[in-house]
């Protein structure tokens, strides 16, 4: 196991500043994942961490070590690339064997953690094929047996599950984490995919054009998004956005939207009492979840005014998601499969005010944290 500090890493290409000032830390034994879109930087960070990037200007640690102008081979790291990088003519034996050949282990030791590494990853039965004859998930597998068997410090992963099916994603997601806990090895795992970071990193780092937007426990950033690009990116389905108005009225916070107007609870006033809130009308965005949102369907709902027209039901099994449509507004709330709602049907839409969030239109920095 080892430590990963990086310090303030940045990655230049030219004019174009790809990695801007990045300072993060991996915990001995933590699972790290970096998400982000397409251009966020994400896997440039990645790379400069295993030595496959030069770095313009910070320094990264490993084990407290500096390894800026350290070779690759010597960072004592394994690599699983998103294209597997396996040869197609040897066996899966002699691939999974490869890093040990070549450092010149004994035969013998070989073989047995050879064997040892595929019974970990239950791939014994295929040890005598070759890389074709293997499916995309078997050939995931033995990737990972070629990282195991090195036993590095540190695990690099590059969106190894990208090429696969939803259904084997899951799976491989599983195998995965239950590896990482069982081998204790510090991992850094880059997707775009947030459904991954929330189910397997220990920690998130989100990425966009460069810069961490924010570092946490999936919770935490899923609960209390640091600015209004993560609370859209983290989440299924992403978090409505709606514009509205703070209206202090003798001390007491009322938010108006286009559909409604909501007096504010007494402890999300007191949130928003610290933050200077400008005069007694402050634009803001609002943000909310599509769980955090109850449809109403008879005319006993409360905040009656809330009313909208229903423009698609989305039947999931477990959950059906609906799109309401107010006005200009089309709000996404998460329903009862049981609920009675149809399309163009008129409902209300009840929200939990306890866990709206509300976005600096300007910053876009969320004025709650």
């Amino acid at each position: 196991m080892a430590k990963v500090v990086c310090r303030n890493l940045c990655k230049r290409y030219g004019d174009q500043l790809a990695v801007d000032n990045v300072n993060l830390e991996v915990g001995e034994g933590e699972f790290l994942v970096i998400v982000g879109p397409s251009g966020c930087g994400k896997t440039t960070t990645l790379r400069m961490i295993a030595g496959l990037e030069s770095i313009s200007s910070g320094e990264i640690l490993i084990a407290d070590q500096v390894v800026n102008d350290v070779e690759p081979r010597h960072r004592d790291i394994a690599m699983v690339f998103q294209n597997y990088a396996l040869y197609p003519h040897k066996k899966v034996y002699d691939n999974i064997a490869y890093p040990l050949q070549l450092r010149h282990v004994p035969k013998a030791e070989i073989r047995e953690r050879v064997l040892e590494t595929s019974k970990l990853l239950g791939i014994e039965p295929l040890l005598e094929r070759r890389i074709r004859q293997l499916s995309g998930g078997e050939r995931q597998r033995v990737a990972l047996g070629r990282a195991i068997i090195r036993q590095p410090k540190l695990f690099l992963m590059d969106e190894p599950l990208s090429n696969l099916d939803a259904q084997l994603r899951i799976q491989m997601r599983r195998e995965i984490i239950r590896l990482q806990r069982q081998l204790a090895i510090t991992t850094v795992y880059v997707t775009h995919d947030q459904v991954e970071a929330m189910t397997m990193g220990d920690r998130i780092v989100v990425m966009r054009g460069g810069l961490v937007q924010q570092i946490g426990e999936p919770m935490t950033i899923y609960n209390h998004p640091a600015n209004r690009f993560v609370a859209r990116f983290i989440g299924s389905p992403p978090m409505n956005l709606f514009d509205g108005v703070l209206e202090n009225r003798n001390d007491k916070v009322t938010l108006r939207t286009a559909f409604a107007e909501y007096p504010l609870p007494a402890d999300v006033q007191k949130k928003l009492a610290g933050r200077h809130l400008a005069g007694s009308a402050t634009p803001v965005v609002c943000g909310m979840r599509a769980e955090d949102m109850t449809i109403e369907v008879t005319e006993n709902g409360v905040n009656k005014d809330a009313h909208g027209i229903v423009d698609l039901v989305e039947p999931l099994g477990s959950d059906v998601f609906v799109s309401i449509k107010f006005g200009a507004e089309m709000l996404l709330a998460r329903a009862a499969p049981d609920l009675p709602v149809r399309e163009m049907e008129k409902v209300h839409l009840k929200p939990n005010l306890a866990k709206m969030h509300f976005f600096d239109p300007k910053t876009e920095q969320n004025l709650l944290i």
